[in-house]
């Protein structure tokens, strides 16, 4: 006698991934498929690496279009995409519109819909890892896109003024441009001497790609950084930055970019699937990595 054992039920199939360059690094396949696992879904997180393929930031159209073409639910976009990819697309939020960059693409019904979880991914990675710092001049290296939804949320978070500096001072200006038209005159001012704007500021925030395992090394002089000041780090590959170990050596308050990385993904991944993803779990899921 032969006895039936029921298959396991499977949950819906999704299918994402992350296009961007030097990404072979990335814990967003880990972060999505664990999370995904956890709630019944056969999630599918696959890196859609540049340097990988050969190709230049210049190949995003097509490999976007090759994306929705093979029924990806969405992708993630990261540097230097995030504001190429505007165009692109066939609607943007609210959000990623007066950022000026998305960092989360949802195909859905032919048609391609962008979004910004950066934002939200760092205010609450900030929140926890530098509650009750003083925010009265803050120094923000990089305009890029994720420099833009960062200086966002910095001032959301109560920063009285914001000296953003980027190795292109035209970048620089238009992201200050744009944030004092949100938040008001003066909030914001492009900075050209960054040793000038460390005297004065409370804390930085490195947006740039500098401290990435393919842009090792410092964003700025390490004579600039004293104990006074507070650090919060945007790259989380590595965890530990030259420029964190330095802040740490000097007895810094600091955050890694860690916080950002699991809320972004947290809001993504609410967007690819339409669930509700356990932050918490996802944090627990980064920490064992």
């Amino acid at each position: 006698m032969i006895t039936a054992f029921p298959l396991p039920t499977l949950g819906p199939a999704i299918l994402c991934g992350l296009i961007g360059t030097g990404i072979r690094a990335s814990r967003s396949p880990s972060l999505h498929e664990h999370e995904g696992a956890a709630q019944g879904l056969r999630f599918l997180y696959r890196l859609i690496d540049i340097d990988a393929l050969g190709l230049t930031p210049d190949a995003l159209p097509a490999l976007l279009d090759g994306a929705q073409r093979c029924g990806f639910n969405g992708v993630n976009i990261t540097h230097p995409c995030k504001q190429a990819v505007l165009p692109l697309l066939d609607e943007v939020s609210e959000d990623a519109r007066a950022l000026g960059a998305v960092n989360t693409v949802v195909f859905r019904e032919g048609r391609r819909s962008g979004h910004n979880t950066d934002h939200s991914g760092f205010a609450e990675g900030f929140r926890r890892g530098l509650p009750g710092v003083p925010m009265g001049q803050v120094l923000q290296l990089g305009a890029g896109g994720a420099g833009a939804a960062v200086a966002h949320a910095a001032l959301t978070l109560g920063t009285e003024r914001l000296v953003v500096v980027d190795s292109d001072p035209a970048r620089a200006g238009a992201l200050v441009e744009q944030l004092c038209a949100r938040f008001g005159t003066g909030r914001a001012v492009a900075g050209d001497d960054t040793a000038l704007a460390m005297r004065d500021a409370d804390g930085l925030i490195n947006a740039t790609p500098v401290g990435m395992a393919k842009y090792p090394g410092l964003p700025l002089p390490a004579e600039l950084l004293s104990s006074r000041h507070w650090v919060a780090e945007v790259v989380y590959v590595p965890l530990e930055t030259e420029l964190l170990r330095l802040a740490r050596r000097l007895g810094c308050r600091s955050a890694d970019g860690g916080g950002m990385a699991v809320f972004q993904a947290a809001g993504a991944f609410r967007l690819f699937t339409g669930r509700e993803p356990d932050a918490e779990r996802m944090l627990r899921h980064f920490a064992a990595m």
